[in-house]
């Protein structure tokens, strides 16, 4: 009759010798996320991943694929926790000048908190890219922001909460401007307060009905 350790050595119910090391999936990912915003797609490496995630090249290879599809699943899960505010702010708010000003609130607080990188992931992780299709991939989601606010800004218009000669294309744009601007100045060392004056005299451009 086969014992314990029999057993295990069969690939029975106990851990057999030389299988890797299990590690916590979305701790690994927090800390991959963190790296990319900090130095950007091009300049971290999968040398530089393994070392901050603490698993080796095939760990990463078999739980999240290549770089690229690494990066990808961090953009997805920046967007749904850090960078998700301003799907908030728009939802949440009854006007899209109430909506944008808690954008940018907001923006100022997150782009400034030292509990993770300055900034937003979303503009600098493609700084000196060389990856056309990373480059495209947050391009496209910045863009996206700013045709959602275009859409908020259209539908006031349409329901007579901003004047009918609005240009909703360009107040949108200047929102998106605004944004990945604060997120640069954040990077350079402006704080929150700086930001949020910056966030307030955005506003004064708005139309009144």
């Amino acid at each position: 009759m086969a014992t314990g350790r029999d057993t295990q050595a069969q690939g029975g119910t106990g851990r057999t010798r030389g299988r890797p090391r299990s590690f916590d999936r979305a701790t690994a990912l927090e800390k991959a996320l963190m790296a990319f915003w900090e130095h950007g797609y091009e300049a971290t490496s999968v040398s530089d991943l393994t070392r901050i995630m603490g698993i080796g090249a095939p760990s990463l290879y078999a739980a999240f694929g290549d770089k690229r599809t690494l990066f990808d699943e961090v953009v997805q899960v920046y967007a749904d926790t850090y960078g998700a505010f301003g799907d908030r702010a728009l939802a949440e708010e009854p006007t899209a000048r109430e909506g944008i000003a808690r954008l940018l609130r907001e923006a100022a607080a997150a782009y400034a908190d030292p509990a993770h990188p300055y900034g937003c992931l979303m503009v600098h992780a493609a700084t000196n890219c060389s990856s056309p299709e990373v480059e495209a991939l947050l391009r496209d989601r910045r863009n996206a922001g700013i045709a959602a606010f275009e859409s908020r800004i259209r539908a006031d218009v349409a329901a007579g909460l901003l004047p009918a000669g609005t240009d909703a294309a360009t107040l949108a744009r200047h929102a998106g401007a605004m944004i990945q601007g604060m997120s640069q100045q954040a990077r350079d060392g402006a704080g929150r307060e700086e930001l949020e004056a910056l966030a307030e005299i955005a506003m004064t451009i708005w139309p009144h009905d």
